[in-house]
């Protein structure tokens, strides 16, 4: 287990995506504002403002959490930085100040991976894994919903503008790249995971994360086309069927009991539009499930929308995004059965170590409580 120079470039390019995506959407929400969109406008912040709040509560009560574990007192400055919303970047200054000192200069200092070096190295493991957790919150809290909105926008207006394609490619971009390395990310923070090595297994997750979420992104804003209030209530469903599900499989990610039910709450949320392991059990059967009841409903979604006549859609647009839907689904389907038949890293044994070689692996972190499968 080591931070290498390219987990470092991985993370200055996760806070460069994170800053990006955050600049596009102000941009987006004030040009909705300035040509009197106004309810695009507060659609806009309001998704952004949304998974930040939340992403700043997780942020701060794993501060307390970790400062409590270690027997330090929590700083009255960490609660104002998060109510300012820079939770995430005190987070990333911390990760990177020390992620640059052990991956360029502590390493060259000897060639030795000792006790001491293992446990520098997992501190800072600890810490982008913190990281990629939270961006993975923000991304489906936030970047799927502002996706929805506008690919709605735009097949609604049969037109768009530089920012809001912009926009749409930035969120297309924060989910693949929150997914790909929250799960290298994982693998690489618990010793009874095999990491995630190579660029085929990586690719082969990402497109099945991206091809299903796209396919199913796109139903949604065609059901929204036909019912608005259908849609709404299709979303809330599930949603509620997730925390359901939380709750059924009795979670234990957070110390505290309202944090807890704010996790299950962003579970239910998260589910809504990917499938994820809440806590490392084979899910074999309800991944399946879930996955078949997805595709059923992205082909009645099809079906009712091409049956059904509307007036305010754009038809030179109908037959593209039909194609689009079923080639995505079916792509995306494809890449989830090559990587869980080929590419999924089984588990391994715990290891263990000599005494006298070193001291055996505790990991009692909250990663562990939440695996992205």
């Amino acid at each position: 287990m080591k931070y290498t120079k390219c987990n470092f470039i991985m993370s200055v390019l996760g806070i460069i995506i994170y800053i990006t995506d955050l600049i596009v959407d102000i941009w987006v929400s004030v040009r909705f504002f300035h040509e009197k969109q106004y309810i695009f406008g507060v659609l806009t912040l309001s998704f952004m403002l949304f998974g930040t709040l939340v992403v700043q509560c997780f942020s701060y009560s794993w501060f307390k959490a970790d400062l409590k574990k270690a027997g330090q007192e929590t700083q009255p400055y960490f609660l104002l930085l998060h109510c300012l919303q820079m939770g995430v970047f005190t987070r990333y200054w911390f990760a990177l100040k020390n992620g640059y000192h052990i991956a360029f200069k502590y390493s060259s200092k000897t060639n030795n991976f000792m006790e001491e070096q293992i446990d520098l190295h997992k501190e800072v493991i600890d810490r982008v894994t913190d990281l990629s957790m939270l961006r993975l919150f923000e991304t489906y809290l936030e970047g799927c919903p502002q996706l929805v909105l506008q690919l709605y926008i735009f097949l609604e207006q049969g037109q768009t503008n530089f920012s809001q394609y912009l926009s749409v490619m930035v969120s297309c971009c924060a989910v693949s790249w929150s997914t790909v390395d929250y799960q290298i990310a994982l693998r690489k923070s618990l010793p009874n995971k095999n990491p995630l090595n190579g660029y085929c297994p990586k690719v082969t997750y990402l497109f099945y994360k991206l091809f299903t979420l796209l396919s199913w992104m796109l139903s949604v804003v065609l059901l929204l086309f036909l019912n608005v209030k259908v849609a709404l209530f299709l979303l809330l469903f599930i949603w509620l069927l997730g925390i359901m599900w939380a709750f059924k499989q009795q979670t234990q990610f957070c110390t505290s009991f309202s944090m807890e039910l704010l996790y299950r709450t962003v579970v239910g949320f998260i589910l809504i539009v990917t499938f994820f392991n809440v806590k490392g059990q084979n899910t074999k059967c309800p991944m399946s499930c879930y996955y078949i009841v997805k595709v059923l409903t992205t082909l009645g979604i099809l079906v009712v929308f091409w049956v059904y006549p509307l007036s305010i859609f754009n038809a030179d647009y109908i037959r593209p995004i039909s194609i689009t839907i079923v080639l995505t689904l079916l792509l995306g389907i494809i890449f989830l059965i090559v990587y869980y038949g080929i590419f999924h890293p089984n588990k391994i044994e715990e290891t263990k170590f000599d005494e006298i070689d070193g001291k055996s692996v505790q990991r009692d972190c909250r990663i562990r409580y939440f695996l992205m499968e």
